[in-house]
């Protein structure tokens, strides 16, 4: 017990930095374990935040539900560019080349800043226009207006949260990834009820504090990230020769991206139009899916955190001339990741009806999360190999596999289906979370294959 307690200690110290050598199990556990915490802070937020909000009102949870698709687009850019950056770094730190990695973190910093900037602008001007294209009552528009231009217009502290993670992860820093999240979400935690609900010296600010919060606890973050990078705190040194534009390796940078954002964008647009359908049920369903999602992102991020490690192990061990280690980590990483969301699931499964009334007192939007967490939870032993592939694949510098895989499970399978079994059979919103635990498990099947094939390991970036 002793050994197992001085391991996660190092892991957590992030003092080791050596993941292509040695033993694999070790190895995962000394990256996935912050990855994990990590995560756990950022899906903790997600629920205390919806937790607040549900306290404003319906409108106010639905308007969460409503921006958070439009931000999920946003991010996938962002994390199609910091999927790129894991990928190129953990490669050339694979080769020793950590000139090579400084130059890669740097030309990951310009692309996010040019198109964070160019997209905040648009969203901040047309934030109520959003909200209206995206099925929101003219009630929920007028509440929830300002929320959204704060959110979608101040995207640029998510991107630059997102990169520069992501910068840290691919060069095994992952003990300062974690404490990045600890402390934004950790003042985020702390600012919410603050200005939500005007405890102290705060004002009330209802929904907009709640943005407000975010905004602030985010920016503090990135502040941290930057002061680790150019204060000579992390693994990769960047130097005043980085501070350049390198063509050749922000041209590699983008094609990766462009993988990378296509992928998780066909991901999101299923999740607009499955929203788009909920909402055609009423704000009380769509609430009660805004929150089931909460509670599923809440045990979905630790799972992601270990996905992240294999991601790194991967694009390292790829860069090291060990294909076959890189592997091997992939099949554990998986393995551990389906024991863990195997136990999640049989917990929601019993216990939604005991979590749901925390969120809301609305017996319809309880009843609504009640079935959607149960529901979208079968499919989740399948979907813990799912993840840990694709990043897999990702952390290979593929991000085309991933992108197919998600097209065809996710625009040919998932909405169609949603739609059929709400609209045409008649199941409503039942309908469409089995849609999604049916496409979820089909995808999981698909990348197993695909993975097995191989030609992964030849991707070169």
């Amino acid at each position: 017990m002793g050994k197992v307690i001085r391991l996660l200690l190092l892991a957590i110290s992030g003092k080791e930095k050596e993941f292509t050598t040695g033993g694999i199990n070790r190895a995962i556990v000394l990256l996935a374990v912050p990855m994990i915490l990590e995560m756990v802070m950022e899906s903790l937020f997600a629920l205390v935040d919806v937790f607040f909000v549900s306290k404003v009102g319906t409108e106010a949870v639905a308007t969460v539900g409503l921006t958070e698709v439009v931000l999920m687009i946003i991010q996938s850019v962002a994390l199609g560019i910091a999927m790129a950056a894991t990928a190129m770094i953990a490669r050339r730190i694979g080769e020793k080349d950590e000139d090579g990695a400084a130059v890669a973190a740097i030309q990951t910093l310009i692309l996010g800043l040019v198109i964070s900037v160019a997209v905040g602008v648009l969203c901040f001007i047309y934030a109520e226009d959003i909200l209206r294209l995206m099925g929101g009552s003219p009630e929920l528009v007028a509440q929830g207006t300002t929320y959204t231009r704060i959110i979608l217009g101040f995207n640029g502290i998510l991107f630059f949260l997102f990169l520069l993670n992501a910068i840290f992860r691919g060069a095994g820093d992952a003990a300062i990834a974690m404490r990045t999240l600890w402390l934004a979400n950790g003042i985020n935690i702390v600012l919410d009820p603050c200005l939500i609900f005007g405890l102290g010296p705060f004002p009330e600010l209802g929904l907009t504090g709640a943005a407000i919060a975010t905004t602030i606890g985010r920016g503090t973050g990135v502040l941290y990230q930057l002061y680790h990078l150019f204060g000579g705190k992390s693994i990769i040194r960047i130097l005043r020769r980085h501070l350049r534009i390198s063509w050749e390796v922000l041209k590699k940078l983008f094609n990766v991206s462009l993988g990378g954002a296509a992928q998780f964008l066909i991901a999101t647009a299923s999740w607009l139009f499955i929203v788009r359908i909920i909402s055609l049920f009423g704000d009380q369903a769509l609430a009660g899916y805004t929150i089931a999602i909460r509670i599923i992102i809440f045990t979905i991020l630790p799972a992601w955190g270990m996905a992240n490690a294999a991601a790194t192990l991967v694009g390292q061990n790829l860069g090291a001339g060990k294909p076959e280690r890189a592997e091997k980590s992939v099949w554990l990483a998986a393995r551990y990741n389906m024991f863990f969301l195997l136990a999640i699931s049989v917990i929601f499964i019993i216990g939604a009806p005991a979590v749901m009334p925390l969120f809301s007192e609305d017996p319809v939007v309880v009843r609504e999360g009640v079935r959607g967490l149960r529901i979208i939870c079968v499919g989740y032993v399948a979907y813990a190999y799912g993840m840990v592939i694709a990043q897999a694949f990702n952390g290979a510098g593929d991000t085309r596999t991933p992108t197919i895989i998600n097209f065809f499970c996710f625009w040919l399978m998932q909405i169609p289906l949603a739609y059929i079994l709400a609209r045409v059979v008649g199941m409503e919103s039942t309908g469409v979370y089995w849609a999604i635990a049916i496409s979820e498990s089909i995808l999981a099947v698909v990348a197993v294959k695909w993975f097995q094939r191989g030609k992964w390991k030849l991707k070169e970036i």
